[in-house]
Order: C-alpha cells, then sequence, then structure tokens
C-alpha cells in the first residue's frame, strides 16, 4: 500500500449492543424520516446489520457500527438537505447484507456480493434511481482503484468507465459516500486520494 491508514478511535456511541432491539438500531441510527424507520424495522436489515466481528478494515466488527460511523461523516460532508437524505439512506442499506455474501475467493459468483443483495432489498423502499445505483456500485471505486495499484490500468479504466455511464450527472453523490464510507474504521485512504485524482474534473473536492 502506498499510503498509511487512518488511525480508528471508536466512537464514544461505540457501546456493546447486546440485543437486537430496535431501541438499540434506533440509537446507532437515529432515524430522521418514516422510510428510515422503515428499512431499520425490517427484521432482514435488523440480522444484516447486527453480523460482524472486528476485521481488517472493519475493527468495529458488527455492520451496525459502521453503519454509524458513515453517518457521523454524513454530518460533516454536506449541509445540503436532499444530499444528506440520500447519502443517509445509501449508508443504512450499503452493507448490510455482508451475512448473505459468497466468502471464497476469488468470486466465483459476483451475483452473491452484498451490493446486489442490498440493491434487492433498497428496491422494496426506495425508487429513487440514483440512489439504488450508488448501492449496488458502491464498492467501484475501490475495486478500479486496487487493480490501478496492482498495474492493471486497463481493468481499472473499464470499471471506471462502467462507473461513470452509470452514475452520470450524480457523480458528486457517490463521491461523497465514498469517502464517508472509506473514513472508517482503519482504512487505507490511498483509495479516496486516487479517486479525487481520477475524477477532478467530475467532481468538487470535498474536505471533512
Amino acid at each position: 500500500m502506498n499510503a498509511r491508514p487512518r488511525n480508528w478511535n471508536p466512537s464514544m456511541m461505540m457501546l456493546n449492543m447486546a440485543s437486537r432491539s430496535l431501541e438499540n438500531f434506533e440509537y446507532y441510527i437515529k432515524p430522521e424520516s418514516d422510510l428510515e424507520r422503515q428499512i431499520i424495522k425490517d427484521s432482514s436489515w435488523q440480522e444484516g446489520a447486527y453480523w460482524g466481528e472486528p476485521r481488517s478494515g472493519h475493527p468495529e466488527g458488527k455492520v451496525i457500527y459502521h453503519i454509524h460511523e458513515v453517518l457521523q461523516n454524513i454530518d460533516n460532508a454536506t449541509k445540503n438537505w436532499n444530499l444528506r437524505r440520500q447519502l443517509r439512506l445509501i449508508a443504512i442499506i450499503h452493507d448490510t447484507f455482508k451475512l448473505k455474501e459468497e466468502q471464497t475467493r476469488p468470486r466465483t459468483d459476483w451475483s452473491k456480493h452484498h451490493a446486489i443483495f442490498a440493491l434487492e432489498f433498497a428496491k422494496l423502499h426506495i425508487d429513487e434511481q440514483e440512489i439504488l445505483d450508488v448501492i449496488e456500485l458502491h464498492d467501484e471505486a475501490y475495486y478500479a482503484w486496487r487493480a490501478s495499484f496492482a498495474g492493471h490500468k486497463e481493468q481499472s479504466d473499464s470499471i471506471l468507465k462502467k462507473l461513470r455511464n452509470r452514475i452520470g450527472k450524480n457523480m458528486q453523490l457517490y463521491y461523497l459516500f465514498f469517502k464517508c464510507d472509506t473514513q472508517t474504521g482503519d482504512k487505507y485512504q490511498s483509495p479516496v486520494s486516487w479517486f479525487e485524482q481520477i475524477m477532478e474534473s467530475e467532481i468538487t473536492i470535498s474536505d471533512f
């Protein structure tokens, strides 16, 4: 890696979540709309949010703690009400179905990627295509960086081309979520710096 991971400091709110009670989920999410409340009441969402053990990139363990950290970043990323609303919905759903993901590496079935399961769930609650696109493709910028870092420029360019074609005019939304998602746990920050450089003419760089 060409940059150190961020120093991770557990949130003061990161208490031991002993049960999958709605009250505990509300504590970490602090729902701001009826839609958010509807989502976190779903038993499949709760099962996924409660899943997880400390691991590389995610020393916080459970998905709910990661979501909480992303939501904190969103509070600092934008004051635009609609953008913030969209970012929150993406954050609440994006990683919640990692428990269903195929664990073998290299992957043999990309239809079992957690983003696809998250997309299927999101479609039950959300009809805004830009939100659905970011949920589905939220890891693609990381994959593009990883391919570039490994010297596979053609593969990296192909991933970025797909991303541009799908995200289009909503690239700022995608970028802000990618940064909010990456500035969590002990993740390396190189992917964000690389993406900001590559996409400089298509996004407004945000420091938070």
